[in-house]
């Protein structure tokens, strides 16, 4: 809604679309609510709503089964007081929460504050009672509510001719039937909806989708505000039919405030925006009558809402590199032990590529030896055919370096350096740090950008 006001529409024009949105009174009677900060924070749910998708897409996407009537993606997304950056929280649909007093939506029963997964808490009370859950929780007052479903994100990504998404590793989830192999795609809605849902491709679940759904929200600002497709009327005109009658949004939400945030945000670029979880303390926290949950770390958390209550970036930018931009592997090279051997008779010429390694992040013995033969030209990379993703982040950063896999050497990579030996290159890991809590930039994730 907001990259739509951004496109220069005249009031008369969003007033008009205004009527189409759903409406939700999602602050009826709330009290004892968090002091306001400066900035703007937006609830961003997205609900399940697979009872309004056709039969078709529901098989083609497997999106099978009962829907559950509850979020399947929470974000706070705070716009700042100066209108130049957005930074995104995401919050476990797991996360451990307490509710506030309510009367339950559906049987009109009142319950005292209770424990259950921050997801449930709209099955209960609906947006409501999810915004008090999550400002209970984080002490962050939530101004605005915005409600996706299935269907309106399908209809979004569609009108907009798709998404770019990139990945070094193919991804493959047999529940939501998502199979990408690994390079670069663009996604229509329906494909979209299963890389923004899946949860299998690995042990990380819900922190990996969270992951996945912050570089799609970074890949379709991009798409938005990059190709000005939003300038052209006709276009403009099927985007919003298509969205706007299709989420839901709290009844302040209206064109004024949507006018004035799209003139602020005019320049907006995936640069502007931050992404982030919130860091996790336990990951299996038992409850009993709710299940396994996810604890959140209070000290590092309180850190990350600070910031949001504050109007602060939730990281120190990073300079911009100089140079060509960093080589994307698919390790991390701060995972990837290195042992370095010279393998000619160049005196000092193993220390120069361990101390060239460790500068581009390897984890370098830091004790140089000499190999075995002396007489090597070109650059080698034994290892252990268990670590192979190592070694080919390895060998992005030694450019015509050989790769000669090495049967029980274990998770320490060998490199022979040779005569032809001449530069180490900057890499950086295509996906960003999976651990909870991290911060990106969305020109970070995005395909194409540093």
């Amino acid at each position: 809604m907001v990259v739509l006001a951004s496109a220069g529409i005249g009031h008369a024009v969003l007033s008009g679309l205004d009527a189409d949105i759903s409406r939700v009174d999602a602050f009826k009677d709330m009290k004892n609510r968090p002091r306001a900060g400066d900035g703007m924070n937006i609830l961003l749910v997205g609900t399940d709503g697979r009872d309004r998708v056709s039969e078709e897409e529901r098989q083609k996407y497997h999106l099978g089964g009962a829907p559950c009537r509850c979020t399947d993606t929470v974000m706070i997304v705070h716009i700042s007081e100066d209108r130049e950056r957005a930074s995104v929280v995401s919050l476990p649909r797991d996360s451990y929460a307490e509710t506030p007093d309510h009367t339950d939506r559906t049987t009109g029963e009142h319950h005292k504050g209770h424990p259950l997964k921050l997801n449930a808490a709209y099955a209960e009370g609906g947006p409501q009672l999810t915004i008090r859950t999550v400002e209970n929780m984080t002490r962050v007052k939530i101004d605005h509510y915005l409600e996706v479903d299935f269907t309106s994100f399908m209809k979004t990504v569609d009108v907009l001719g798709g998404v770019e998404i990139c990945t070094v590793e193919p991804l493959k989830d047999s529940h939501t039937g998502l199979d990408l192999p690994a390079g670069t795609h663009r996604l229509m809605g329906g494909q979209a909806l299963q890389y923004v849902r899946a949860r299998h491709l690995d042990g990380a679940s819900d922190l990996s989708r969270m992951k996945r759904q912050q570089r799609f929200l970074a890949a379709l600002i991009d798409r938005a505000t990059s190709s000005g497709l939003l300038l052209n009327p006709l276009k403009f005109r099927d985007v919003t039919q298509a969205v706007l009658g299709s989420v839901r949004a709290d009844k302040g939400f209206g064109t004024d405030e949507l006018l004035a945030l799209g003139r602020a945000m005019r320049n907006f670029s995936p640069s502007s925006s931050e992404f982030t979880t919130v860091p996790i303390e336990q990951m299996g926290h038992d409850v009993k009558g709710v299940g396994s949950t996810l604890k959140w770390d209070a000290a590092e958390s309180e850190r990350i809402f600070d910031a949001l209550r504050e109007d602060r970036r939730l990281a120190v930018p990073k300079p911009k590199p100089e140079g060509p931009a960093p080589v994307r592997v698919p390790v991390d090279p701060k995972q990837v032990r290195v042992q370095v051997e010279n393998g000619t008779r160049t005196p000092g010429l193993g220390k120069r590529v361990d101390d060239a390694l460790a500068a581009a992040g390897f984890r370098t013995t830091r004790a140089p030896r000499n190999a075995v033969d002396r007489a090597v030209e070109r650059t080698v990379i034994a290892f252990d055919p268990r670590w192979d993703r190592s070694a080919k982040s390895l060998a992005a950063a030694l450019p015509g370096s050989e790769l000669r896999p090495a049967e029980g050497q274990g998770p320490t990579l060998r490199v022979i350096a040779g005569a032809g030996f001449e530069k180490v290159v900057k890499v950086r890991p295509a996906d960003p740090p999976q651990e909870s809590g991290t911060v990106v930039r969305g020109d970070e994730v995005v395909c194409g950008k540093r």
